[in-house]
This record gives C-alpha cells, sequence and structure tokens, in this order.
C-alpha cells in the first residue's frame, strides 16, 4: 500500500486506500476494519495526504513533514482528547506550527492519521514526480528528416556511401543557393528595365528640341536670301526700263 493512493473523506471517519475513480464517485477500502465501499462525490469530497499542507509560522509546511517529525521523535503520543496536551506535544515535535490557524482538532487529526498509516505498515513519503520521455520526439523528428532527404535528392547509380549521403544533406542548401542567383538576376533585369524606361523619354525628346532649335535658327536665313532674291527681281525691271529708255534718246 503506497502513501499516495491514501485518502480523507469528508463526514467519515479515519482514511482510506483509493481503489478506483468514477465520474460521481469512487471506490475505497477502509484501513480500520478493511470494508470495500462506494463513496458518492455528491456528498462527500476527497483529500489525498500528499497534498494537505499545514500552516506555519513561515511557508506552509506539507503533511508529511509534520508526520516525519513524528516518526523520527522521542515524545510520546499525547491524548486524542485532550487540547492543551496536543498543544504541548507538537511544541516539542514542530514547533514551527502556527497554532492560530491550526486548531485543536487539526493536531487531533494528525495524531490519529499517524496511528493508522504506522498499524498499517505505510511508508510516509511523497511519490517521485515522472520523469517525461523525451525520445519519441527525437525519434519522430529524424524519421521525418529521412522521409525529406529521400524525396529531395535520388543518390546516382554505382555512386559510394559518401556520395550519397552527401547528396541527401545537401538538397535543401543546394535548392536555396540556386534560387538565390535567380532571384538576385531578375531584380537586375528588372531594375534595368525600369532605368531604361525613365531615360527613354528624355532621349526622345532632345532630338525634337535640337530639330527645332535649327528650324527657328533657319528660318533668319531663309528670310534675308528671299530679300535678297525679291531686291534683286525689283532692281532688273528697273534697270530693263532704264537701258530702253536709253536706247530711244539715242
Amino acid at each position: 500500500m503506497e502513501y499516495n493512493k491514501i485518502i480523507a473523506v469528508t463526514g467519515l471517519p479515519g482514511l482510506y486506500e483509493l481503489l478506483s475513480s468514477k465520474s460521481d464517485g469512487a471506490i475505497v477500502r477502509s484501513l480500520d476494519d478493511k470494508t470495500t465501499r462506494f463513496v458518492s462525490s455528491r456528498i462527500h469530497n476527497f483529500s489525498h495526504l500528499e497534498s494537505i499542507e499545514v500552516y506555519t509560522v513561515r511557508d506552509n509546511a506539507n503533511l508529511v513533514d509534520i508526520l516525519k517529525a513524528m516518526e523520527v521523535s522521542a515524545e510520546k503520543l499525547p491524548d486524542e482528547k485532550d487540547g492543551a496536551e496536543l498543544k504541548a506535544y507538537f511544541t516539542k515535535v514542530y514547533p514551527d506550527l502556527d497554532f492560530d490557524r491550526v486548531y485543536s482538532s487539526d493536531l487531533k487529526k494528525m495524531v490519529k492519521w499517524f496511528s493508522v498509516l504506522k498499524a498499517n505498515n505505510i511508508e510516509i513519503k511523497l511519490s517521485e514526480p515522472e520523469e517525461e520521455e523525451e525520445a519519441a520526439p527525437e525519434e519522430a523528428v529524424v524519421e521525418e528528416a529521412t522521409a525529406v532527404s529521400k524525396k529531395t535528392a535520388a543518390p546516382k547509380k554505382g555512386a559510394t556511401t559518401a556520395e550519397a549521403t552527401a547528396t541527401a544533406k545537401a538538397p535543401a542548401k543546394a535548392a536555396a543557393t540556386a534560387e538565390k542567383p535567380a532571384t538576385a538576376e531578375k531584380a537586375v533585369k528588372a531594375e534595368k528595365a525600369v532605368a531604361k524606361e525613365k531615360a527613354a523619354p528624355a532621349e526622345a525628346e532632345k532630338p525634337k528640341a535640337k530639330k527645332t532649335d535649327e528650324k527657328e535658327k533657319d528660318k533668319p536665313a531663309k528670310t534675308e536670301k528671299a530679300k535678297k532674291t525679291e531686291g534683286d527681281k525689283t532692281e532688273k525691271p528697273v534697270a530693263e526700263k532704264q537701258k530702253g529708255t536709253a536706247k530711244k534718246k539715242s
């Protein structure tokens, strides 16, 4: 019988061994008369002894600490009915108890429970916490990694064991390395295309401006030639007239 299976039931005297739990109660065995019975959780509350704490002048102490102090003490167990004797006993056995909050009824219960535990040869100790198993998650990770390596890289025929292992380990890194240059090249090409689009309008406007300026510069030149031509035209008839007039006079 283990200490972590011992419970106290409200409304019932003594201690009980918890045999099995149900949704509406529990099946227990009395440590006093060894009888087994069903106890309804609608009527009674259950308290595991290893979860019970006792008020002290410092931090709360687990009931195990009090019971162990009683076990190693040479003091005789007091009369359960005598409140003064109970207090005197615990003052010697466990002087840190807060007697303002730990009543005589509590002291009486501890003495009675201690006697029942010793009569049933139950070792007074807390159960050790179970260690969590971490091997299963690690195995799952190893299996997952193996499956990925099989999908991503199949070794060439005739390849050595070392080459196959290196191929299985490298695919993820190789894929990442291959993707980076392609992405960088695309980015560079896109930047060049944008730069060309920005530069195209400026280059297209420059020749137009030059042609417009040249036309404007050529206009005055053409006007002066036209003036000279027109002057020559007007001068020639006058000269011819003067020649005709001279002939007539002669």
